[in-house]
């Protein structure tokens, strides 16, 4: 089965809530645009996969699958994938376009998963049929806008609930402080702080998030920080989670494990260069006795991917549910959906399994690059 084209469908979002995450997303609202990337073949299937987010338009990156990658493709044997990965992952990585290679690998995998005529995770080797979901907050006005928000997902039957604070480490310890009074002592809550402190304020809302007994604090100091990390985790007991945006791709978690900078490791098919390389660091964090816990996609379709990620392994515990919906999910006709027992189900269907809706993309269509 050869590649005979590659081509990304830029197609506009509206009407995007104004969402914030912390200091690194800034306030985003109205207006960004998605990129359907549909690899061609002889044999008449297509493999497809989303690029760009609500906060990252696919504009930004789509030029380099048309002028770069799609070059590299075109004549090769659609099954390739490891070949394809090793190639494309020499050139992204030297130019930090890991989601442009993620895109192209995601839409190998569903290329495959639909000549096979299996669900991407059976072609991985599925592992389980469902997992828990958590929620996982944008930055809310209040204390108390957090803990009506957190009661409201435990009343579902979600099992978890993150918090993404202000970012003002005073303030920040004030929100988990009414969250834990608000839920109870036996509901598991998160922290992500993005990056946001340096390492006095660090270990400051540690000790407090600590005491809160939460599940675990993720990422309270930049990305690069390694010797921070090191340094932090001695002095809590609480889990750390880290290297998300540790700079790299899959290679880039080597040093972490070594230097024992983090409890968890982290990524998603967007950030990390598609399903192959969380594939890869997932065995890798087995390996070493560590989960790998698959962050948020960025768009409807790479949820579906790391679902089905999920569903593949065993060392993941959550599924990750960023918050408001109108930020997250869009270009499917039918979404990932939480059921009344707090748990999100594997994808049925051939490839990935979602089905789009291709005839919004139609409509919101605004360039074809090929």
């Amino acid at each position: 089965m050869k590649i005979t084209d590659v081509s990304v469908t830029l197609f506009a979002w509206q009407d995007i809530p104004a969402t914030q995450y912390g200091r690194h997303t800034g306030k985003f609202s109205g207006q960004s645009d998605l990129g359907l990337v549909t690899l061609w073949t002889d044999a008449g299937l297509e493999g497809h996969a989303f690029l760009g987010s609500a906060s990252r338009p696919a504009s930004n990156d789509a030029q380099l699958i048309a002028k770069v990658l799609k070059p590299m493709l075109i004549g090769e044997d659609a099954l390739d994938r490891e070949r394809h990965f090793q190639r494309m992952w020499g050139r992204c990585r030297m130019n930090n376009q890991l989601r442009v290679l993620g895109a192209v690998d995601v839409a190998l995998w569903d290329l495959a998963g639909k000549a096979a005529n299996m669900p991407v995770h059976k072609l991985m080797g599925s592992y389980r049929e469902s997992a828990p979901a958590y929620a996982s907050s944008a930055v809310l006005s209040s204390p108390e806008a957090y803990s009506e928000e957190a009661l409201s997902f435990k009343a579902r039957g979600w099992g978890a609930y993150k918090i993404h604070p202000p970012t003002q480490w005073e303030v920040d310890i004030k929100v988990c402080e009414a969250v834990r009074k608000a839920v109870g002592d036996d509901y598991r809550i998160m922290l992500d702080s993005t990056w946001s402190y340096d390492y006095v304020a660090a270990l400051r809302v540690g000790k407090a998030v600590e005491r809160l007994g939460f599940y675990w604090y993720e990422d309270p100091l930049v990305e690069d920080d390694l010797s921070g990390y090191v340094k932090l985790k001695s002095q809590l007991s609480v889990p750390i989670m880290a290297t998300e945006y540790s700079p790299g791709g899959h290679t880039a978690y080597a040093p972490w494990l070594m230097a024992q900078a983090t409890d968890y490791l982290r990524g998603d098919v967007a950030v990390k260069g598609g399903l192959t390389a969380c594939l890869k660091a997932a065995h890798l964090a087995e390996c070493f006795h560590m989960s790998y816990e698959v962050h948020h996609g960025g768009n409807s379709l790479n949820n579906v991917a790391n679902l089905n990620l999920i569903m593949a392994i065993r060392n993941c515990e959550y599924f990750e549910v960023l918050l408001p919906d109108g930020a997250q999910k869009y270009g499917l006709v039918h979404d990932i959906e939480v059921d009344s027992k707090g748990l999100v189900h594997a994808p049925t269907k051939p490839g990935l399994g979602a089905e789009i809706d291709f005839d919004l993309i139609k409509r919101k269509q605004i360039a074809v690059l090929n």
